[in-house]
């Protein structure tokens, strides 16, 4: 009973948050709640009615164990509810999507009643959440000659579940809402900063967009009924930044449709379009809620009479509206002529919105349905021994003879399952592929969780390498709402079978490193797929995609993701980097050169970036790999020579072997297995049996670009450009300028030197620029805070090891402390140098930020609005993104530094840098 009041407290505090009641996943609270329907005269029975219906969550959750128990007392009559009939109780045992519910209908289908066995058998025809415990228990049925399971397999056979239900509909008519101008960061649809409340639907959908901007969604649901609100990044590209699947459950929970009358706060169909389309990952978390992501291309290039593009005095590009999709247009998705109607008029062709893959998704209500229904068709006809029907749609095999594969096509050809045997497959085939290894990020695992009881997925499938689940972007601050989440966060990861970076039982010390420096350290093989929680998983090892929570749930329950094989861009470079210049300075001339090769044209997104660096190792070239998430790119691969592979290799053996002194391997001892694959990797590239991946001479790509490091002669600055008068060209990573254009003036009030940008060179360039610059001056003065926040604690522990920490720590005014964590997240800064735990920090934006309206200078990948700084009423804050060096001279002097200014601080420092291989160098030259 107490624990029944306590939930009537809780909903009487969530009433005054304009809160419904908090859906219940306790078996403890629902088996209160059961016994009291069960006492008809109990006062609390009615509302117990209804928390029991509609308010249970479903899946593998302890309260849906429960549940589809109850349920089943009923159909066999062993318990009495006016209010639930057994054919009622089917139909809520056919909403709970797998878990205990599908044990229950199989125990009813191969039970002694006929009567209830059919109508279980009927239910059971519906589903697709079965994993092999309960297809094993079918398949023996089968061989013991049960009618029922025979016709349960052949309905599966014949994919029932997906062939009977309702069509798309022809027409699907729109109403436009106007999100923002220029890109829409995920942020603006889930902040960071209430990461806490992502598995918290209801309460986290608050915090879309702005109050004034919900409001303006209902209003125009009020005035079109008929219609679905679709969300629109004008002149910009919708969902760029992280991969928040939180972001595209608040976008359906305000503009989609409910899943099931009994499951609350989970909405599915949610359309979303952009000027320049969706970001690869927000598409790919939109697919898994049967949306619609559509390119709009509403504003297109201006062009003269010959057809050559008008550009403006800046020498940029001119555009004219093609069509107006301003808040309020009604617009019409035709599904068969695939095209976007206004008033009858044909606008655009939307085929890519809604190819024969995606039209699935739709009708099945998300890919999840999709990928299980294949699996669960492909099972049943195995153990009836038939071909398996073509229900649908093939996947696109595209083979083009006499072409060569780029480095991703031989990564997917190499992983990919299902295929025609004997076929080559080249860019835009739709492919099934194995993943190697998959990461889990801490502000969306619980979404991650929340997705694997919902798809009634109970351990980590046996085919997936390695899987970690990290504790860095709650790194910073250990306050009330990290104690609360993250312990059962990675209880239930670790049960699942992942390497946890906590121990639930405390046994070994908490490593909150970066989650895609670790995953780059546990990828073993440059050939594999990695999936990981976190828009910067991308390893210069293997190709990785940053995914949303549910695609990574979908990787760690079946081991395997889809997608199409994307076209690859080729970087590669020539020319010699000068010696005052660090390797960030020549990632950002990559962009500033692909962006003037191409007439302003950004060739990376939606594609994979196939990056020639070759000499550099795993650290110092994830620096690339890591910064393509902000091109748009879908992924990128780093072209390793030989010995540098091995040398890579070599550290990523040290730092796992690091991870089992320390305790972390599980039973199936996962890190063991990787030393194990490295070392065999290793003797492969030596012996020459197979060398580092390559891609074919002759392969195909959509652009090539070719850095010149000669062109790079000041160190050069990601700007958010905060004040350009056309708003859609703010928070872009298009603004690369050099350090002259600030003229040695402009104030910076922070700089921030950490996450996952920098490595262990990195933070020896602190050391040796403090030192330097007291060896010039007699002392070091900061003018601005600087925070130093090392991405992982080996790096920490090496630079103990080689003297720099202590440097470090001479020049600091605080030091982290694990013993004793910061409560609280900091809200002021002095002019002095902050030590901060290893993991995200201000990168992150969810605990520690910038004061509002600063100038931050930061080693950071983020510049997006209200990410490491908020605005203020005084000034828009803005983070501006360089190297280690420029940022920690610019907190010293409280400004960014002239070209001579830098120039003096870094003489005689080892700078990162970048040496091109001569096999590329010969290429480039001839």
């Amino acid at each position: 009973m107490n624990i029944y009041k306590d939930y009537l407290k809780e909903i009487d505090e969530r009433k005054e948050q304009g809160l419904h009641p908090k859906p219940i996943d306790s078996a403890e609270l629902l088996s209160a709640i059961i016994s009291q329907i069960k006492d008809r005269n109990n006062i609390y029975r009615a509302d117990s009615l209804q928390f029991f219906i509609y308010n249970t969550l479903p899946g593998t959750t302890s309260a849906a164990g429960v549940k589809a128990e109850f349920l089943k007392e009923i159909i066999l009559g062993e318990s009495v509810v006016e209010e639930i009939t057994p054919v009622f109780a089917f139909e809520l045992l056919s909403h709970m999507k797998g878990g205990t519910s599908i044990k229950v209908l199989l125990d009813l289908a191969l039970g002694n009643n006929v009567e209830i066995a059919k109508q279980a058998a009927e239910v059971l025809k519906t589903q697709v959440f079965l994993y092999e415990a309960d297809t094993d228990r079918l398949k023996e049925a089968f061989k013991n000659e049960n009618p029922i399971a025979n016709e349960i397999l052949e309905s599966y056979a014949r994919a029932d579940f997906f062939t009977k239900l309702p069509e798309v509909p022809e027409e699907i008519k729109v109403v436009t809402f106007i999100a923002g101008e220029g890109d829409i960061s995920t942020d603006l649809l889930s902040p960071g900063n209430q990461a806490h409340s992502r598995s918290d639907r209801e309460l986290h959908g608050k915090c879309m967009i702005t109050p004034q901007a919900q409001e303006e969604i209902k209003a125009l649901q009020a005035q079109h009924p008929d219609k679905s609100v679709m969300l629109i990044a004008e002149k910009g590209t919708m969902g760029v930044g992280s991969s928040r699947m939180s972001g595209v459950n608040n976008v359906a929970l305000w503009t989609g449709k409910q899943a099931s009358p009994y499951i609350p706060f989970v909405n599915i169909a949610p359309i979303v379009g952009g000027t320049n389309g969706i970001s690869p990952i927000f598409l790919t978390t939109v697919d898994v809620t049967g949306g619609i992501g559509i390119d709009l291309k509403n504003w297109v290039k201006k062009v003269d009479e010959n057809g050559n593009a008008i550009r403006n005095e800046a020498g940029e590009v001119v555009l004219e509206e093609a069509y107006s999709v301003a808040t309020g247009t009604v617009l019409t998705i035709n599904t068969k002529t695939k095209k976007l109607y206004k008033d009858g008029e044909e606008l655009i062709d939307i085929s890519k919105a809604l190819t024969p893959q995606k039209m699935e998704f739709i009708k099945a209500g998300g890919s999840y349905a999709i990928v299980f229904g294949k699996k669960i068709q492909t099972v049943a006809s195995q153990i009836l021994g038939i071909e398996i029907p073509t229900v649908f749609a093939p996947s696109k095999e595209i083979s083009i003879e006499g072409q060569g594969l780029t480095a991703v096509e031989k990564i997917f050809n190499r992983n990919a399952v299902g295929l025609t045997p004997g076929k080559v497959l080249h860019a835009g085939s739709d492919v099934r592929v194995e993943v190697n290894i998959v990461g889990s990020q801490d502000t969306t695992g619980l979404m991650t969780a929340q997705e694997l009881e919902s798809m009634a997925a109970t351990v980590i499938s046996p085919i997936v390498d390695g899987a970690y689940q990290s504790g860095c972007h709650t790194a910073s601050v250990w306050d009330k709402k990290a104690q609360a989440n993250i312990p059962k966060l990675m209880k239930f990861m670790n049960d699942f079978g992942l390497i946890t970076a906590r121990d639930p039982k405390g046994e070994y010390h908490a490593m909150t490193d970066v989650i895609h420096k670790v995953l780059n350290d546990i990828t073993i093989d440059e050939w594999a797929i990695i999936i990981g929680g976190d828009s910067h998983t991308r390893m210069s090892k293997g190709v990785a995609f940053g995914a949303d929570s549910g695609t990574v749930a979908l990787a760690l329950a079946t081991g395997e993701a889809s997608m199409p094989i994307p076209e690859s861009v080729k970087v590669t470079f020539k020319g010699k980097m000068k010696e005052h210049m660090d390797f960030r300075d020549v990632v950002h001339a990559t962009q500033l050169q692909m962006l003037q090769q191409f007439g302003g044209e950004n060739v990376f997104q939606g594609r994979i970036i196939e990056v020639h660096i070759g000499t550099l190792p795993a650290d110092q070239a994830f620096t690339f790999t890591d910064w393509t998430a902000e091109m748009k790119a879908k992924a990128s691969i780093c072209i390793s020579e030989d010995d540098t592979l091995i040398e890579s290799l070599e550290i990523a053996k040290g730092r796992i072997q690091i991870m089992i002194d320390k305790g972390m391997d599980n039973e199936r001892q996962v890190l063991q297995g990787l030393i194990n694959k490295a070392d065999k990797r290793i003797a492969e590239i030596k012996s020459g049996e197979k060398p580092a991946l390559t891609p074919d001479a002759n392969a195909k790509y959509y652009a090539e670009v070719v850095v010149d490091l000669d062109a790079i002669v000041e160190p050069m600055i990601a700007d958010p450009d905060v004040n350009n008068d056309d708003v859609s060209k703010r928070y872009t990573h298009d603004t690369i300028r050099d350090l002259t254009y600030y003229g040695g003036d402009k104030k910076v009030d922070l700089g921030f030197v950490g996450s996952c940008m920098v490595h262990k060179g990195d933070l020896k360039i602190v050391s040796q620029m403090l030192k330097n610059l007291e060896r010039q001056n007699g002392k070091v003065e900061f003018q601005a805070p600087l925070v130093v926040a090392a991405p992982t604690y080996n790096i920490i522990d090496e630079l103990k090891a080689e003297g720099d920490w202590e440097l470090l720590e001479k020049y600091s005014g605080f030091e982290f402390n694990d013993a004793a964590p910061k409560g609280e997240a900091r809200t002021e800064y002095e002019n002095m140098m902050y030590l901060e735990r290893p993991g995200c920090n201000l990168c992150m934006g969810n605990q520690e930020k910038a004061a509002k309206g600063d100038t931050v200078l930061a080693t950071s990948t983020r510049l997006f609005q209200g990410r490491v700084v908020e605005d203020s009423e005084r000034k828009k804050g803005e983070s501006l993104l360089a190297s280690t060096p420029v940022v920690v001279l610019s907190a010293i002097k409280g400004r960014i530094p002239s070209i001579e200014e830098y120039k003096e601080a870094v003489e005689g420092i080892d700078l990162t840098t970048f040496v091109p291989s001569i096999k590329e160098l010969v290429t480039v030259g001839h």
